[in-house]
This record gives structure tokens, C-alpha cells and sequence, in this order.
């Protein structure tokens, strides 16, 4: 683990300049430093205050409903040979997804610094549903950024963030996906950072936001380890993610970093190895700097951002939070990826050998899961999967353009 001190991890990482390593850090137009500051200090105290942290606790149970179940997927195991698949059910949080832990401290932080509105991109929607749902219970407006091609493939989720209250605000240009959200909400926002309070929607952007996601998706790892430990009376071999950005990966890796489990966050390929294919940035990307941070970037020879796709649409980013460009140098964290034909595979599986329909994101680690329990037949592993999110938003995609399964041998 190159030395590595796991066990003191979060008091070391970040460092004072938001660093995980060499990444991270904040790359910000002078305007914006200020705001930041104030973001970061207002967080270092409110992170430590009692009354926040006993409101937090009051809203994870009484409102979100955590914590969410860890589930032995039986049949499923059964099916595909002696590995035993675990499910931690981020699926049953409010909402639908993990997404709700980090709006709803965003949304804490929010009022503690007087501001009047949220603010947030969103690919997939079920972080645009999650912040529409915490601008609703503090009482703040919201604003979505949404690209257009994201808006007609999650339409459930587009009248979801429509009947909470939040205006969505389609964006044209570029591929019209998750990069362009972002790009939109940070014009957005550095149009007006004193009355509204941008809440990106994982582990990126420049410091503090990679933090304090990644510190509010905590909780998942925290139930995780000790749901598992008391069901099965020992620790996963293996705990397997999906990355885009990388939050719901981080939630739940932060709960056993320090434990001889390995770990491993999964990317889409998507339609294969070319440019404009996939989004695979730990596989095919190098060092660099994108909406305010540094990491491993998708890029063409000048430095910008290539061109990225995913069936998930909260995967396809052409960028990853910097910490899990640490984690991957440093050797604790491995990263693979799964194509669109895999993770829809694993979504008709699941839903029908156990009942449970996942989203496409979520799908990309059960793929994972699967394709390791098909690899070693004679070898009995338990793989833990972050089950991060509902397929609802996905149904009607998925049926148009694949049927109910008919081509795949479930």
C-alpha cells in the first residue's frame, strides 16, 4: 500500500490545500477564492458542532430512513456459483439513491450560510431528485442543470425534480450530458455565488467540495462494515463501486480502507475503446485539471476534456474525483471496467432472479460482481456491491431499446 497510513486516513487526507497526493487542490477564478474560503471554514466548523451533527443524525433516520438494509442476494449467488453477493440497498434511501446523503448536509450548510438558493447539475437525476427533495425540506429554491439528451432519457426523473419545486434548466450545447451540466452550473453560479450555494454532485470539483461529499457518503461504509460483520460474523474479500465521479464509491470504500478487503471501483466502457465511446478515465485517461480540480482527465493533445458516453448517464464524465486518483496510485483501490452490454446483462439479472430493479450505474458494479463469480467457479468469495441506486429512471429506456431481455442468457 506504499505506506500508506490507513488507519489515521481522514485526519491526513486532504492536506491543508485540499490535496489527496498531487491531486486536488482548487483552481479558481480570483472571484471565487473568497467564496470557497468561506465554504471550507464555514464547513470546519459546522463539521464539528453537535447541534449540526445531531440534526444530520435526526434527518438520516427520521427522514431518509437509514439505515439502508444490507441484503444476501441468495438466488443470485446461487446462480452464478459458490461466491456469495451482497447488496448494500442505497436503492431504499429516500429518493432512490445514496445521493440524498450528501444534499441533505449540503442543504444544512446552505441555511448555516444564509443562502437562498441550491444550485447543482445532474446526469443521471437522481442528484438533481435528491437536491429538489433537501431545497424542499429547508425551504430554499433550486436550479438543475440538466443536458437535453439527459432530459429525454430520464424524463421520470425530470417530473420528479419538477413536482418538488426545482427549475430545470436544459443545456443545448456540447454533447448536451453530464460535462455540459457542470460547465452550465459553474457559469451559473459564478454569476452569483452570495445568494445561492452550489452543491456539486460527487467527489469533484476544487476544495472543499471533494471532502465534504465524500465525508456526508461516509455513513454508507460506516453501516456497511457493520451490517456485514454482524450478518456473516466476518469482512467482504471484495467491495466493488461504480465511478463516475466517484461519490457513491467513496461512501462506502471509506468503511473498509483500512481492512484486508480489496477494493474496486468500475467504470463504463460503453460501446468500446474509442474516443466518444466509453468514459473509462482511470483506463484510458492521464493527469489533468477540470472544473477546478486536478486528476486523471479524459483529454485530447491540447488538454481539454474528450468527448465521453455511457448507457449510466450519471457516469458518463470525462473526469474522477481526485481521491480516487490517489487511491488508484497509491494501490488500494483497483479500477476495472464493464461495457453497456454487461451492466444492461446484470440489470435484467437482478431484477429477475432477486426482484430488485437497479439502476444502469449500480449495474456496472453488479457486472463486476457477476463477471468475477463467472471467472472463478471453484472459488468461494463474498463480494460486497454498493447497490447505489433504483432503476425506475432507467425502465423505459432500457425496454426501448432492448426489450425485456429476450437477447440475453439470464
Amino acid at each position: 500500500m506504499n505506506g500508506t497510513d490507513y488507519y489515521n486516513y481522514f485526519k491526513l487526507h486532504p492536506d491543508q490545500n485540499g490535496r489527496y497526493g498531487k491531486y486536488g487542490g482548487a483552481y479558481l477564478p480570483p472571484d471565487l477564492e473568497k467564496i470557497m474560503t468561506e465554504i471550507r471554514d464555514a464547513y470546519d466548523t459546522i463539521s464539528r458542532s453537535a447541534k449540526f451533527i445531531s440534526e444530520l443524525r435526526s434527518i438520516r433516520k427520521h427522514y431518509q430512513g437509514r439505515p439502508t438494509p444490507m441484503y444476501h442476494a441468495e438466488r443470485l449467488s446461487q446462480k452464478l456459483g459458490p461466491a456469495q453477493i451482497y447488496l448494500k440497498r442505497e436503492d431504499l434511501n429516500h429518493t432512490g439513491a445514496h445521493k440524498l446523503n450528501h444534499c441533505m448536509g449540503e442543504g444544512l450548510l446552505a441555511v448555516y450560510l444564509g443562502k437562498k438558493k441550491l444550485i447543482a447539475e445532474t446526469g443521471a437525476g437522481q442528484h438533481g431528485v435528491a437536491l429538489a427533495t433537501a431545497a424542499a425540506y429547508f425551504g430554499l429554491e433550486c436550479d438543475i442543470h440538466m443536458g437535453e439528451v439527459d432530459i429525454v432519457k430520464q424524463a421520470p426523473n425530470v417530473a420528479r425534480m419538477k413536482l418538488l419545486g426545482a427549475k430545470v434548466i436544459p443545456v443545448s450545447f456540447g454533447l448536451k450530458t453530464l460535462k455540459e451540466a457542470v460547465d452550465s452550473c459553474f457559469q451559473a453560479y459564478m454569476e452569483d455565488p452570495i445568494s445561492q450555494l452550489y452543491c456539486i454532485g460527487s467527489v469533484v470539483g476544487p476544495h472543499p467540495f471533494p471532502m465534504m461529499v465524500r465525508d456526508f457518503q461516509r455513513i454508507v461504509g460506516i453501516e456497511a462494515r457493520e451490517q456485514f460483520y454482524d450478518m456473516t460474523g466476518d469482512l467482504p474479500d471484495i467491495v466493488t463501486a461504480c465511478v463516475g465521479g466517484g461519490s457513491n464509491a467513496m461512501g462506502i470504500f471509506c468503511g473498509f480502507l483500512a481492512d484486508p478487503c480489496e477494493i474496486h471501483g468500475v467504470e463504463p466502457l460503453g460501446k468500446g475503446t474509442k474516443v466518444g465511446e466509453h468514459a473509462a478515465t482511470m483506463t484510458y485517461g492521464k493527469e489533468g485539471v477540470l472544473h477546478g480540480f486536478n486528476s486523471y482527465l479524459l483529454q485530447d493533445e491540447t488538454g481539454e476534456a474528450s468527448p465521453v458516453y455511457s448507457i449510466a448517464s450519471g457516469l458518463d464524465y470525462p473526469a474522477i474525483g481526485p481521491e480516487h486518483a490517489f487511491l488508484r496510485d497509491s494501490g488500494r483501490v483497483q479500477y476495472v471496467a464493464v461495457t453497456d452490454r454487461e451492466a444492461v446483462e446484470a440489470f435484467f439479472m437482478l431484477s429477475r432472479v432477486e426482484g430488485i430493479i437497479p439502476a444502469l450505474e449500480s449495474c456496472h458494479a453488479l457486472a463486476h460482481a457477476i463477471r468475477l463469480s463467472r471467472n472463478s467457479p471453484t472459488h468461494s468469495r463474498s463480494i460486497l456491491v454498493n447497490l447505489s441506486g433504483r432503476g425506475d429512471k432507467d425502465m423505459d429506456y432500457v425496454i426501448e431499446q432492448y426489450g425485456f431481455g429476450q437477447d440475453f442468457q439470464l
